[in-house]
């Protein structure tokens, strides 16, 4: 029997349309939601990602702004643009589009964000936060995550949960978010000693880790929850195709293979992915709430 597929684009859908209703219920109020995206360079990746924020946040009823910057944009100049989105009434969340070009400070563009309007909660305050169990504006995709597992399982309570990643953007916060969920976490990674082994005790079972299909079907514990937060582009198995360079999009777990274990599982793509910018909007509508004192 397969796994039931866990539908991350109808979730996002959802998610929009409660954050459609709430935007028009404060704006009904007077308060009309602002984010500020920046993308600097030419990324084709970035760009198409930073189009579809902008363009969701207006759908959403949202005030939306990007900032397209030079790739030869100064680190000074980058980080008085951020100064100045922090100190604009009209923005209450404010993105800055990674990976930026390599002579630019990533962790000093991060460090100028104010927290209260860091959206993607990237800033070491947010981090604290989280950690501390106190109100923080959380990151994108393991809130998504998140989401996705308390809309599919009736119960996380008690539950043993192993991540395979730690990286700052998803391993450590969805982490962080189980423990608060009252799962039972183990956190691991590329060089886990008997990582396979591990895995198969996971009733949760979280793939951030950066290599493709690394997580193999016989790796899970039958009827496990998959979430696969992996994007990695390869050739297609098509020799046509491959041949004249193209790509596709698969996850950090053999898919094929794993669905035929699991209770259920995200695909890729369309999974998670569509879940990241659904829970940007909802986070700059918390953002701007927060800030208005509501």
């Amino acid at each position: 029997m397969s796994a039931e597929i866990i539908d991350g684009k109808a979730h996002a859908e959802r998610l929009r349309a409660e954050v459609t209703e709430e935007v028009a219920a404060l704006a009904a109020r007077g308060l009309k939601p602002g984010l500020a995206v920046v993308l600097v360079g030419e990324d084709p990746a970035s760009q198409i990602y930073v189009r579809s924020k902008g363009e969701q946040a207006l759908a959403a009823g949202m005030h939306s702004v990007t900032h397209r910057l030079p790739t030869e944009t100064s680190q000074g100049d980058l980080e008085a643009l951020v100064a100045r989105l922090n100190a604009d009434p009209e923005i209450h969340g404010v993105l800055v589009q990674l990976p930026l070009p390599a002579h630019l400070d990533e962790s000093r563009v991060i460090a100028t964000l104010d927290p209260d309007k860091d959206v993607d909660g990237l800033t070491v305050t947010n981090a604290g936060r989280l950690v501390a169990g106190l109100p923080a504006l959380v990151a994108c995709t393991p809130m998504g995550c998140m989401i996705l597992l308390k809309r599919t399982l009736p119960e996380l309570s008690g539950k043993r949960a192993v991540v395979v990643g730690r990286s700052l953007l998803v391993g450590k916060p969805i982490s962080q978010l189980l423990l608060a969920a009252d799962c039972t976490v183990t956190m691991a990674h590329s060089r886990t000693r008997d990582l396979s082994d591990l895995c198969r005790e996971a009733e949760i079972l979280v793939a951030a880790v950066g290599r493709q299909r690394m997580i193999k079907g016989d790796w899970i514990r039958p009827g496990a929850c998959v979430i696969d937060v992996g994007i990695n582009r390869v050739p297609f198995d098509d020799p046509e195709k491959a041949a004249q360079g193209k790509t596709k999009v698969v996850g950090d777990v053999d898919f094929k293979t794993a669905r035929e274990v699991a209770g259920w599982i995200t695909p890729v793509p369309n999974g998670v992915g569509p879940m990241t910018v659904a829970v940007l909007l909802s986070n700059t509508v918390t953002a701007a709430k927060r800030q208005a004192g509501l």
